[in-house]
Formats: C-alpha cells, structure tokens, sequence
C-alpha cells in the first residue's frame, strides 16, 4: 500500500473528513500547496478556495472557508468556518447567499456587519468555483 497521511477536517460544528489519503492540495495564505506524507512540520493560514484529497484513483473536492492548517509527516489538520464536499453543495442556494451577500455590500454596514457579509461572500463564492469546476 501506498504511502498515506491523515486528513481530518473540522468546522466549529463538525468533523467533515477524516480519512488517510494520499496526497493533499490547498491553498495557504502565501500560495497553493501539495502535501505528501513526511511533509515537513509546518502550521499556516487556510486561503477561502478549496481542497483536494487524493484517495487512490479518486479525487475528493471539498470547498472550504478561512482556517488554519497543521501539517506533520503523518497528518494533515484543518480547522475552518466551513467545509462541505462538492457533492453536497447546492448550487442554486450558493448562488443565492452570493447575490444576497453582495446586495449587502451596498448598504452601510457597521465593520462587524461588514466582516460578516463578506464572510458569506467568500463562503459562496468558493462553494460556487468549485461546483462549476467539478461539474461532471
């Protein structure tokens, strides 16, 4: 059997993967990563955008929020404000929290509020790429 490395993948209400894979890809703050096991130790910020996890011949797509990421030789730990696996996702409804986010946008917001919207935006947004990306 191939080389693996733990992937576990928590939001504030949930473990939405857990599952030794192969090989990881996700994008850090300073750019997009590839993690194999015996990765060196590493701790950064998860950007919005998305996850890619090698299972074999599979891959599985999860659209992920803003979090942090812990990166040993043997596992791959994320903490994020949102996961949901591409097939899971709801296009029309991802669509809609876009178009509402960015309505909100051009109000006059308080800097939380703000913070908040803009959070949504970014939610829906990567959920949005990645459904359009993996549409099969």
């Amino acid at each position: 059997m191939a080389a693996t490395l733990k992937l576990e993948i928590v939001t504030p209400t949930a473990t939405v993967f857990s599952d030794d894979v192969e090989m990881v890809t996700l994008t850090g703050i300073d750019g997009e990563m590839g993690i194999y096991p015996q990765h060196m130790p590493l701790m950064t910020q998860l950007a919005a955008g998305e996850i890619i996890a090698k299972k074999g011949s599979e891959n599985i797509y999860l659209a992920v929020g803003e979090g942090f990421v812990q990166i040993t030789g043997q596992a791959v730990s994320v903490l994020t404000d949102m996961a949901i696996k591409a097939d899971d996702i709801d296009e029309v409804k991802a669509d809609e929290a876009r178009q509402k986010a960015e309505q909100r946008l051009s109000e006059k917001l308080s800097e939380e509020e703000t913070a908040t919207v803009q959070a949504s935006l970014l939610h829906a947004t990567s959920q949005l790429k990645l459904k359009q990306r993996t549409r099969r």
